[in-house]
């Protein structure tokens, strides 16, 4: 749906933000003056003075700004003149570099242009709506199945709209998958010790809840042999192992983890398995019928850019009879779209669906392939810089075919914190330490290699 842009609401940004560090910039050199003051004159002059900043329009992005995706539909060879036209579609500062995409993506103009003006929209037109008649689903999520918007994820990862269901989060999906299996006392569950926390916290739940036996795999750090961490996996399967669940690609190194291989030995084994996709989609490929896997979940809050509350579970068709619901709701027993029937949970925000799907759309745009050809141009370009360097040691994956736009590695000398320090006190630049000694750097589409250059330089340095 297009929306009408209510532009009276819409004040240039620069402004706003302005005034409101002009004003709270007052109230700090006039509080530093009055520390004589008592206390109690003190609360009511920033009791006041908050007052006064706070009747100034709400701080926003430059909405005023034309956030049009229309230039990038070109079919031109994707250049680097074509990628800082990508850039400009980010309210990123300038100066600054985020390498933090592991985390968090930022959210594109375009997307928070779309969530703006739906959240303004219907809280302007709320007496207009009537819910019951077809426009519910603009105010109200949670109860609607979003078949439009499933159907452009099941082209992504390649499965059927009714095999997805719109999650939060990935740690959302893994629950989902978890609670609903038939579990009993004395099945084994398997992860491996490189998890994220919302990829073992239900299984250890369940350990303690229903008497499972919840087993680790030891991966080898770093990897470069994808047999090792086949050969690892199945050290630890028996006959009791009910569930292999396991990271596509391992969040703290950015490994791209075998999976097929484990996925089809495992359905030989009979073995349910469950995939950790967090990091992958909008990295890397997935394509959950190649694969062969039972449940995937993901976070495309990460590398689809979408924003924050955005994620997707897939259950494939084959298996997700046997998968009860979680949280129940009108269409908790539909038995035609099982997808619908896992996700329906309640009212959320539907400004944040609308977000969702533009971010689908802003993906569509540049393309499956121009767009992870290019987090892997990137992760690629960063790692070729450091192998040059011997003081620098890798913790994740030096084998291309195993790596993709995460690069985590060390520097002789220095801690991870250290180091993102250094970097961002030096030159603006922000990756994430993990741990005591390393440094998790993520590229995206919005980076440049004149950016990379700049760490690289940085690292050198230490040498």
């Amino acid at each position: 749906m297009v929306y009408k842009r209510y532009d009276s609401f819409k004040v240039n940004s620069c402004v706003w933000i302005k005034q409101g560090i002009y004003y709270w910039g007052i109230l700090i050199i006039l509080g530093a003056t009055n520390l004589n003051n008592n206390m109690s004159q003190r609360r009511k002059f920033l009791k006041q003075g908050a007052a006064a900043v706070m009747s100034l329009p709400l701080l926003s992005f430059d909405s005023q700004k034309d956030w049009s995706i229309e230039s990038l539909k070109t079919n031109t060879p994707k250049d680097e003149a074509y990628w800082k036209m990508v850039r400009k579609q980010f309210p990123l500062k300038d100066g600054q570099t985020y390498f933090n995409n592991g985390t968090m993506g930022p959210t594109p103009g375009y997307v928070l242009d779309k969530m703006f003006d739906h959240m303004m929209h219907w809280n302007v037109e709320a007496a207009t709506v009537d819910y019951k008649n077809g426009s519910g689903p603009e105010l109200l999520t949670g109860y609607f199945p979003y078949e439009e918007l499933r159907t452009k994820l099941g082209k992504i990862i390649n499965c059927d709209f009714k095999e997805i269901s719109l999650t939060q989060n990935a740690t959302f999906g893994m629950n989902y998958v978890g609670m609903g299996l038939n579990l009993k006392e004395g099945d084994e569950l398997l992860n491996t010790n490189q998890e994220h926390g919302g990829g073992f916290g239900a299984w250890r739940l369940l350990a303690q809840r229903k008497g499972c036996v919840y087993k680790m795999a030891t991966m080898p750090e770093p990897t470069n042999d994808p047999q090792e961490i086949v050969d690892a996996i199945f050290k630890e399967v028996t006959p009791k192992t009910k569930v292999i669940a396991i990271p596509h690609i391992i969040s703290g190194f950015g490994t791209v983890m075998p999976v097929k291989e484990i996925c089809t030995e495992a359905k030989i084994r009979g073995i349910f398995t469950v995939l950790d996709g967090a990091q992958c989609v909008g990295q890397i490929p997935v394509d959950v019928k190649d694969i062969g896997c039972d449940a995937y979940y993901s976070s495309l809050h990460k590398w689809l850019l979408a924003p924050a509350g955005s994620g997707l579970l897939y259950i494939n068709k084959d298996v997700v009879g046997d998968i009860w619901t979680t949280i129940a709701s009108y269409n908790w027993d539909n038995e035609d779209d099982h997808g619908f029937r896992l996700m329906q949970n309640g009212t959320g925000n539907a400004g944040l669906m609308t977000g969702y799907d533009a971010a689908v759309d802003f993906f569509n745009i540049i393309g499956h392939d121009v767009w992870l050809g290019r987090v892997k141009e990137l992760g690629k370009y960063l790692r070729d810089g450091l192998k040059e360097m011997k003081h620098v040691t890798f913790y994740s994956s030096t084998n291309e075919a195993m790596a993709a736009g995460i690069t985590t590695y060390g520097v002789e000398g220095m801690s991870g914190p250290e180091l993102q320090k250094y970097m961002w006190e030096k030159e603006r630049l922000q990756p994430r330490s993990v741990g005591s000694k390393m440094l998790r750097h993520s590229v995206h589409i919005y980076n440049s290699k004149e950016e990379i250059d700049k760490a690289l330089r940085l690292v050198a340095e230490l040498g």
